[in-house]
């Protein structure tokens, strides 16, 4: 069992001094028990601060739809970061949390941010095979010998010597188009179009693995369950 004062700070609730003096103030009950020795052990499930249960005590998951023109970093200068939009007691969260991949400043929609290192690996290494939807507006007409291409598992990315997995796209409109892939490549699917001549306008992901971001408006996040 962890130590409480240890435990609430990992969790974002302040410094260790500070997590000391609201133990000593009596905010902290295990159970219908005041908690009142900020080094004692603790079972994290019975913990609650000011009545209520601590908030993701075994790891945070979040959906969060992104909007256009923010980036996802936590450096400054790049513009405005998703991390903004967050509750700020998460960016003092231990483990960090960060997220799972990467959308570009022009790309809005689905995210995930976490603070458990082994869903990272699990949804980015290079061997996971993770379903991925885009709703893409391009410059000009599409061509319907798309689908064919971009299923044929031979599109080439400049600069590199192997080619994409098979991806599936479905053409929503003369400028439209729906595109699903397995992998995850940098700007792939900008790349993928601009290969066959065509330049992205607007690109949108709606759908990451089993996560979908259902009527979440931009900027707004939800609280998963971690599979």
């Amino acid at each position: 069992m962890p130590r409480l004062d240890q435990l609430l700070s990992s969790l974002g609730y302040g410094s260790r001094r500070e997590v000391t003096e609201f133990v000593k103030a009596g905010r902290v009950r295990g159970g219908e028990v005041i908690l009142k020795k900020p080094d004692q052990k603790v079972d994290v499930a019975d913990v609650t601060l000011d009545g209520e249960p601590l908030e993701a005590p075994d790891g945070l998951l979040v959906m969060l739809h992104k909007p256009l023109g923010h980036v996802c970093t936590h450096s400054d200068g790049e513009g405005p970061t998703i991390y903004e939009l967050l509750p700020p007691r998460w960016m003092n969260r231990k483990p960090s949390i960060t997220s799972v991949g990467r959308l570009d400043k022009d790309t809005s929609g689905l995210i995930l941010i976490t603070d458990l290192g082994p869903l990272v690996h699990r949804y980015t290494s290079p061997k996971a095979e993770v379903e991925k939807i885009y709703e893409v507006t391009v410059d000009r007409e599409l061509d319907p010998a798309l689908v064919d291409i971009f299923a044929s598992g031979t599109v080439m990315l400049r600069g590199e010597d192997k080619p994409c997995l098979p991806a599936h796209l479905k053409i929503t409109g003369p400028l439209t188009a729906s595109l699903t892939l397995m992998e995850g490549r940098y700007h792939q699917v900008r790349r993928m179009f601009a290969s066959q001549g065509w330049h992205v306008e607007k690109l949108h992901r709606s759908r990451f693995g089993d996560y979908t971001l259902g009527t979440l408006e931009p900027g707004q996040w939800q609280m998963l369950e971690a599979p």
